[in-house]
């Protein structure tokens, strides 16, 4: 097995300096806040420049099905400008779960095919129908969750999930439900009468969460009992993976801002930056910064590349930049002194963010379990 090379390419670079500056442009921290107190869902002017103008909605969807048939490394790089800015935009829910989902159906599929296209091409905004909590499932565990909504014998779909990221503001839902055919994976268009999207008081008012209730929704099975649970996992894994680089993009943000604000910041006529203590926190966040960019990019390099140790160094991944995101953020609060407590500071949206990730598709104990599951280390017991 060949090492991975966990070094931004060239490409990767140029990538990475444009999402910089459209966000730079289009969502400062003012505008964050402003939208966050308004309760808009998400930036629908910047999801249009980011995802269709600049192709980053299609980015793990193969050129053929109209992507731009790049790979996990290159989506990781958005997710880290996204974690840095903190962007109210859909790519986790839509252009990762939404699509990795997608991407576990039959392709060749004219129904996945269409709605693949119009993901990958910002011409529609998805959304996969389970709990943002929901963890992927380690080898031989089942792969999708146990379904809420029931499927009846035409197709329609009745029930509710409750925590649905991405859900407002979306296009079509991808649901996972159960029925005489068994599990099955079907696309819901929310312009249905029959079905209500509620929106949920959220922590992070960035990543807003939402109620989804279906009462005979009609709908289009995409994947039935023997590709379903599958098609779900592989969306649910990929987007574990790739939240430990938005992860790393909150930490790298809250850390830059904390060291830029102790060097302005003067007391007894010194910066407070100069002050012991305060030196070896912001050097043991930085320790713990390099850390979890190894581990976020061994996680995308592994998705990439379809390693086998994929599941492993996902687990590794999200119980460690889980945990460095939420004490970074923590930090920036603390060490901002009395303006890092203010509504009008950004740094309470990167503590919500983080603090919202930390639970996102599993918490970082659970992502521990698995990993013991995953090497054969048994839990300790009494």
């Amino acid at each position: 097995m060949s090492t991975p090379d966990l070094l931004y390419t060239e490409a990767e670079d140029d990538l990475r300096a444009a999402v910089r500056s459209l966000l730079t442009d289009h969502c400062p921290p003012a505008a964050v806040l402003s939208r966050a107190e308004s309760g808009r869902a998400y930036d629908g002017a910047l999801w249009r420049a980011l995802g269709a103008d600049m192709g980053a909605a299609g980015l793990l969807v193969p050129d053929k099905l109209g992507g731009q048939g790049a790979t996990a490394r290159e989506a990781a790089v958005v997710m880290e400008e996204l974690g840095r800015a903190v962007a109210p935009v859909p790519y986790l829910t839509s252009a990762v779960l939404a699509t990795g989902a997608l991407l576990g159906c039959d392709t060749g599929q004219d129904a996945v095919a269409r709605l693949l296209g119009a993901l990958a091409e910002g011409r529609a905004v998805g959304a996969l129908a389970v709990p943002l909590s929901t963890a992927p499932g380690a080898p031989g565990a089942p792969g999708a969750p146990a379904a809420t909504v029931r499927a009846d014998g035409d197709g329609a779909l009745s029930g509710q999930v409750s925590g649905v990221a991405g859900a407002a503001g979306a296009d079509v839902l991808l649901v996972p439900a159960a029925g005489a055919d068994g599990y099955g994976l079907y696309a819901v268009e929310t312009a249905e009468t029959s079905v209500s999207v509620e929106p949920l008081t959220s922590l992070d008012l960035t990543r807003p969460l939402a109620a989804v209730t279906l009462t005979g929704a009609p709908a289009r099975r995409l994947a039935g009992d023997d590709r379903a649970g599958a098609a779900i996992g592989r969306g649910l894994l990929t987007g574990a993976g790739l939240l430990a680089s938005e992860q790393l993009g909150v930490a790298e943000w809250c850390l830059t801002e904390t060291v830029r604000h102790t060097k302005e910041r003067h007391q007894f006529g010194r910066p407070v930056g100069s002050f012991q203590a305060l030196k070896h926190r912001m050097a043991t966040l930085w320790l713990e910064l390099v850390q979890a960019r190894a581990t976020a990019r061994y996680a995308a390099d592994a998705l990439a590349t379809d390693s086998p140790d994929t599941p492993v160094a996902v687990a590794v991944a999200q119980a460690h930049c889980a945990q460095v995101a939420v004490h970074a953020a923590e930090e920036c609060v603390q060490l901002h002194g009395g303006i890092g407590m203010t509504w009008e500071h950004p740094a309470h949206l990167y503590l919500k963010r983080a603090k919202s990730d930390e639970i996102a598709l599993g918490t970082p104990g659970r992502h521990r379990q698995t990993l013991a599951g995953l090497v054969d280390l048994a839990a300790p017991t009494g």
